[in-house]
Protein backbone atom coordinates (compact mmCIF):
# COMPACT_ATOMS: atom_id res chain seq x y z
CA UNK A 1 0.00 0.00 0.00
CA UNK A 2 1.24 3.41 -0.41
CA UNK A 3 0.48 6.02 2.28
CA UNK A 4 1.87 9.77 3.21
CA UNK A 5 3.06 10.49 6.64
CA UNK A 6 3.08 14.00 7.41
CA UNK A 7 6.00 14.34 10.45
CA UNK A 8 6.47 17.38 13.00
CA UNK A 9 9.99 18.05 12.43
CA UNK A 10 12.04 20.14 15.16
CA UNK A 11 15.54 20.05 16.65
CA UNK A 12 15.73 21.84 19.92
CA UNK A 13 18.16 24.85 19.49
CA UNK A 14 17.72 25.11 16.12
CA UNK A 15 16.73 28.42 14.21
CA UNK A 16 14.32 26.52 12.41
CA UNK A 17 11.01 26.58 13.24
CA UNK A 18 8.63 23.50 13.92
CA UNK A 19 7.09 22.35 10.28
CA UNK A 20 6.08 19.45 9.04
CA UNK A 21 7.76 17.17 6.33
CA UNK A 22 5.91 15.20 3.79
CA UNK A 23 7.50 11.53 3.28
CA UNK A 24 5.49 8.86 0.61
CA UNK A 25 6.30 5.48 1.04
CA UNK A 26 5.39 1.95 -0.13
CA UNK A 27 4.77 -0.45 3.08
CA UNK A 28 2.97 -4.21 3.11
CA UNK A 29 -0.79 -3.96 4.21
CA UNK A 30 0.76 -5.33 7.88
CA UNK A 31 2.87 -2.45 8.43
CA UNK A 32 2.66 -0.87 11.80
CA UNK A 33 3.24 3.00 11.83
CA UNK A 34 7.02 1.70 13.55
CA UNK A 35 7.58 -0.22 10.76
CA UNK A 36 6.94 2.96 7.93
CA UNK A 37 9.20 5.61 10.33
CA UNK A 38 11.53 2.51 10.20
CA UNK A 39 11.08 2.77 6.12
CA UNK A 40 11.89 6.32 6.43
CA UNK A 41 15.03 7.03 8.58
CA UNK A 42 16.33 3.93 6.86
CA UNK A 43 15.61 4.59 3.14
CA UNK A 44 14.77 8.45 3.04
CA UNK A 45 15.85 10.64 5.52
CA UNK A 46 18.83 9.29 8.55
CA UNK A 47 17.84 12.38 10.38
CA UNK A 48 14.52 11.69 11.31
CA UNK A 49 14.35 11.08 15.38
CA UNK A 50 12.24 8.49 17.74
CA UNK A 51 12.03 6.82 19.73
CA UNK A 52 11.32 2.90 19.52
CA UNK A 53 12.78 -0.11 21.84
CA UNK A 54 10.53 -3.25 22.03
CA UNK A 55 8.16 -3.55 19.41
CA UNK A 56 5.98 -5.36 21.01
CA UNK A 57 3.70 -2.53 22.62
CA UNK A 58 5.00 -3.07 26.30
CA UNK A 59 8.08 -0.32 26.79
CA UNK A 60 6.01 2.39 25.88
CA UNK A 61 9.33 4.17 24.06
CA UNK A 62 7.42 4.84 20.66
CA UNK A 63 4.54 6.93 22.32
CA UNK A 64 3.61 9.74 20.17
CA UNK A 65 0.51 11.74 18.53
CA UNK A 66 -1.37 9.49 15.51
CA UNK A 67 -3.77 12.04 14.15
CA UNK A 68 -3.38 14.15 17.19
CA UNK A 69 -4.21 11.35 19.23
CA UNK A 70 -1.50 9.70 21.51
CA UNK A 71 -0.94 6.22 21.16
CA UNK A 72 2.16 3.73 20.36
CA UNK A 73 4.02 3.62 16.84
CA UNK A 74 4.68 0.12 17.07
CA UNK A 75 0.90 -0.93 18.40
CA UNK A 76 -1.00 1.18 15.45
CA UNK A 77 -1.45 -0.16 12.20
CA UNK A 78 -0.79 2.23 9.56
CA UNK A 79 -3.84 1.39 7.29
CA UNK A 80 -6.12 1.63 10.68
CA UNK A 81 -5.23 5.33 10.83
CA UNK A 82 -4.56 6.61 7.34
CA UNK A 83 -7.39 8.58 5.73
CA UNK A 84 -9.15 8.17 2.31
CA UNK A 85 -5.91 9.69 0.73
CA UNK A 86 -3.47 7.44 2.44
CA UNK A 87 -2.29 10.04 4.74
CA UNK A 88 -1.86 10.35 8.40
CA UNK A 89 0.27 13.27 10.75
CA UNK A 90 2.69 12.57 13.51
CA UNK A 91 3.48 14.52 16.11
CA UNK A 92 5.53 14.61 19.56
CA UNK A 93 3.70 14.19 22.60
CA UNK A 94 2.48 17.63 24.42
CA UNK A 95 3.06 18.74 27.24
CA UNK A 96 6.65 18.26 27.42
CA UNK A 97 9.87 19.92 25.98
CA UNK A 98 10.66 18.82 22.22
CA UNK A 99 14.39 17.24 22.14
CA UNK A 100 14.10 16.47 18.36
CA UNK A 101 11.03 15.58 15.62
CA UNK A 102 9.77 13.17 17.71
CA UNK A 103 11.49 12.70 20.70
CA UNK A 104 10.85 14.55 23.81
CA UNK A 105 12.24 15.35 27.37
CA UNK A 106 10.35 12.91 29.61
CA UNK A 107 12.05 14.97 32.87
CA UNK A 108 8.27 16.37 33.14
CA UNK A 109 6.17 12.78 33.02
CA UNK A 110 8.86 11.37 35.53
CA UNK A 111 8.64 14.14 38.16
CA UNK A 112 5.09 13.85 38.43
CA UNK A 113 5.63 10.18 38.63
CA UNK A 114 8.44 10.22 41.54
CA UNK A 115 6.60 12.85 43.34
CA UNK A 116 3.88 10.50 44.44
CA UNK A 117 6.60 7.92 46.02
CA UNK A 118 6.27 5.17 43.63
CA UNK A 119 8.28 2.51 45.48
CA UNK A 120 7.49 0.47 48.58
CA UNK A 121 8.80 1.49 52.13
CA UNK A 122 8.62 -1.72 54.18
CA UNK A 123 8.38 -2.07 57.68
CA UNK A 124 11.49 -2.68 59.63
CA UNK A 125 10.81 -5.91 60.64
CA UNK A 126 11.09 -7.79 57.61
CA UNK A 127 9.90 -11.07 57.17
CA UNK A 128 12.80 -13.99 56.87
CA UNK A 129 11.64 -15.21 53.37
CA UNK A 130 9.17 -13.53 50.87
CA UNK A 131 7.02 -10.56 51.85
CA UNK A 132 4.08 -11.08 50.01
CA UNK A 133 0.41 -9.42 49.41
CA UNK A 134 -2.79 -10.88 49.64
CA UNK A 135 -4.67 -12.15 45.78
CA UNK A 136 -7.77 -9.07 47.19
CA UNK A 137 -4.94 -6.26 47.41
CA UNK A 138 -3.61 -7.32 44.17
CA UNK A 139 -7.41 -7.16 42.91
CA UNK A 140 -8.20 -3.52 44.70
CA UNK A 141 -5.00 -2.14 42.70
CA UNK A 142 -7.05 -2.54 39.42
CA UNK A 143 -3.82 -3.53 37.19
CA UNK A 144 -2.48 -0.07 37.93
CA UNK A 145 0.75 -2.08 38.34
CA UNK A 146 0.99 -2.87 34.33
CA UNK A 147 1.50 0.71 33.11
CA UNK A 148 4.23 1.31 31.03
CA UNK A 149 4.80 4.41 31.32
CA UNK A 150 4.74 5.93 28.15
CA UNK A 151 3.33 9.02 28.84
CA UNK A 152 -0.13 8.61 26.33
CA UNK A 153 -2.31 9.61 29.34
CA UNK A 154 -0.37 12.58 30.17
CA UNK A 155 -0.25 13.92 26.81
CA UNK A 156 -3.93 13.43 26.03
CA UNK A 157 -5.27 15.13 29.95
CA UNK A 158 -6.91 18.37 28.92
CA UNK A 159 -5.86 19.78 32.40
CA UNK A 160 -2.08 19.64 31.95
CA UNK A 161 -3.01 22.56 29.46
CA UNK A 162 -4.20 24.76 32.41
CA UNK A 163 -2.53 23.84 35.16
CA UNK A 164 1.30 22.06 34.24
CA UNK A 165 1.41 21.14 37.68
CA UNK A 166 -1.52 18.74 37.87
CA UNK A 167 0.52 15.13 39.24
CA UNK A 168 -1.53 13.48 35.72
CA UNK A 169 -3.09 10.21 35.08
CA UNK A 170 -0.32 7.98 35.57
CA UNK A 171 1.28 9.41 38.74
CA UNK A 172 -2.21 9.14 40.50
CA UNK A 173 -2.91 5.60 39.28
CA UNK A 174 0.57 4.66 40.79
CA UNK A 175 -0.78 6.37 43.80
CA UNK A 176 -3.22 3.95 44.25
CA UNK A 177 -1.40 1.00 43.75
CA UNK A 178 0.99 1.60 46.25
CA UNK A 179 -1.58 3.13 48.51
CA UNK A 180 -3.20 -0.58 48.63
CA UNK A 181 -0.07 -2.36 49.25
CA UNK A 182 0.17 -3.67 52.96
CA UNK A 183 3.93 -3.80 52.85
CA UNK A 184 4.53 -0.02 52.40
CA UNK A 185 4.66 2.51 55.52
CA UNK A 186 3.73 5.85 53.73
CA UNK A 187 0.50 6.18 52.78
CA UNK A 188 -0.47 8.55 54.65
CA UNK A 189 2.03 10.68 53.22
CA UNK A 190 1.58 9.45 49.72
CA UNK A 191 -2.58 10.52 50.61
CA UNK A 192 -1.30 14.03 51.55
CA UNK A 193 0.74 14.58 48.32
CA UNK A 194 -2.10 13.69 46.46
CA UNK A 195 -5.18 15.81 48.45
CA UNK A 196 -2.84 18.75 47.13
CA UNK A 197 -4.34 21.54 44.74
CA UNK A 198 -2.49 19.65 41.77
CA UNK A 199 -4.04 16.44 42.47
CA UNK A 200 -7.26 14.21 42.30
CA UNK A 201 -9.32 17.27 42.94
CA UNK A 202 -8.04 18.93 39.53
CA UNK A 203 -8.81 15.86 37.51
CA UNK A 204 -12.47 16.30 35.64
CA UNK A 205 -13.16 12.87 34.45
CA UNK A 206 -12.96 14.13 30.67
CA UNK A 207 -11.89 9.83 30.25
CA UNK A 208 -9.16 11.22 27.57
CA UNK A 209 -6.96 9.20 29.27
CA UNK A 210 -8.63 5.82 29.09
CA UNK A 211 -8.96 6.01 25.96
CA UNK A 212 -5.31 7.06 24.78
CA UNK A 213 -3.83 4.02 27.35
CA UNK A 214 -2.30 1.55 25.30
CA UNK A 215 -2.91 -1.05 27.43
CA UNK A 216 -6.12 -0.77 28.34
CA UNK A 217 -6.18 0.70 31.60
CA UNK A 218 -8.39 3.17 33.50
CA UNK A 219 -6.65 5.56 35.44
CA UNK A 220 -9.82 7.53 35.81
CA UNK A 221 -11.24 4.83 37.83
CA UNK A 222 -7.76 4.90 40.36
CA UNK A 223 -8.20 8.62 40.85
CA UNK A 224 -11.79 8.21 41.69
CA UNK A 225 -10.97 5.35 44.01
CA UNK A 226 -8.40 7.63 45.65
CA UNK A 227 -10.86 10.65 46.23
CA UNK A 228 -13.02 7.60 48.20
CA UNK A 229 -9.88 6.73 49.84
CA UNK A 230 -9.21 10.49 51.06
CA UNK A 231 -12.67 11.34 52.27
CA UNK A 232 -12.79 7.92 54.33
CA UNK A 233 -9.67 8.69 55.66
CA UNK A 234 -10.60 12.01 57.03
CA UNK A 235 -14.40 10.93 58.24
CA UNK A 236 -12.91 7.44 59.81
CA UNK A 237 -9.42 8.25 60.51
CA UNK A 238 -8.46 5.61 58.77
CA UNK A 239 -10.55 2.79 59.09
CA UNK A 240 -12.28 1.98 55.88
Amino acid sequence: MQLTLRILRFTQGDAQPPHYQDFTLEMPPSATVLDCLEEIKGHQDGSLTFRRSCRSAICGSCAVRINGRSGLACKTQARDVMDSRGRLTLEPLRYQPVIKDLVVDQSPYWQRYHAIIPWVTPKADLPERENRISPHEVERMGTAETCINCGACLSSCPIVLTDPDYLGPSALAAAWRFCNDSRDTRRAERLKIVDSANGVWRCHTVFNCIEACPKGLNPTWAITQLRNLIMREKLFGGHS
